[in-house]
């Protein structure tokens, strides 16, 4: 199902930086009414002027979307949702023994756990007007492990998961409403700053501008699955090899040395309740 922007209401979670205020920026020039939940009210507040000053429509609402409670509230104050965009992640970047309890379970909260709060507030309204659709980011690295991405690689394979799941789920009952999800190699937003592509031509570091435009084509176009670039597709054959040789094809690959450079960005820190900018 075709899922033009013009005249939607799109939520995106994570939208005050990074590929989510692209996202956000895309949509509303595309005619779509912006809702943006970010951690940061800064940057949420910011993102929207940036829309409004190209005449678009845009509010901000500042939401840690690991609270279930917040969340929820927010979910009544932003109304009903056309396209849900489940953008919100982080990344540590850590091995396992390096990375602190609180970081593995931080991780799990955003990349995971959000989904279900964030898609679960909306879902029903969608179903309801037997229309809508749910957007999962995920990852190229939610279709295979990666050095120092145990818990990331692990929170966008279950993301992986969690769309195809709702996918066929929904289908199955009929609903109307679809999801949809992406797995894009890294993404140059500054969140994965350091990494490295030792093959750029096969697997080359994203565009912001670039994976945004796509995303937003797939979306529009009713796409299901959108993978970039193109020879991350692949993956599904050399999996057919044993393990072993899955293994020695992904370090000549350099896929488990793009990590080891890795600085990341700061985080922001979080607001003690959650805010809103009305201003649309």
């Amino acid at each position: 199902m075709k899922h033009p922007l013009s005249g939607r209401t799109v939520l995106i979670t994570g939208g005050g930086s990074g590929i989510g205020r692209l996202l956000a920026e895309g949509a509303a020039a595309r005619g779509a009414r912006v809702v943006i939940w970010d951690l940061s009210p800064t940057s949420g507040a910011a993102a929207c002027a940036s829309i409004r000053s190209r005449g678009g429509a845009a509010t901000s609402f500042a939401v840690d979307v690991t609270d279930r409670e917040a969340v929820a509230s927010a979910a009544v104050e932003t109304g009903p949702v056309d396209v849900l965009v489940n953008n919100a992640g982080i990344v540590t970047g850590k091995r396992l023994l390096d990375a602190a309890d609180e970081e593995i379970e931080r991780t799990f909260a955003v990349n995971t756990l959000a989904l279900y709060w964030v898609t679960r507030a909306f879902l029903p309204g969608m179903i309801a007007r037997r229309s809508g659709l749910v957007v999962t980011i995920s990852s190229a690295a939610g279709l295979v492990g990666v050095a120092k991405q145990t818990d990331y690689s692990a929170s966008k394979f279950a993301a992986v998961g969690f769309a195809e799941s709702l996918r066929v789920e929904l289908a199955k009952d009929d609903t109307g409403v679809d999801s949809f999800v992406v797995c894009p190699y890294y993404i140059d937003t500054g969140m994965f700053a350091g990494v490295k592509t030792k093959f750029p031509r096969l697997l080359p570091i994203l565009s912001p501008d670039y994976a945004a435009g796509r995303i937003l084509d797939a979306i529009e176009s009713g796409r299901i699955q959108l993978i970039m670039p193109r020879f991350v597709r692949t993956l599904p054959l050399v999996r057919m090899l044993p393990a072993a040789w899955f293994d020695q094809i992904m370090n000549a690959l350099g896929v488990n040395n793009t990590m080891d450079a890795f600085t990341g960005r700061r985080q922001p820190a979080e607001p003690k309740t959650a805010t809103v900018d009305r201003q649309v």
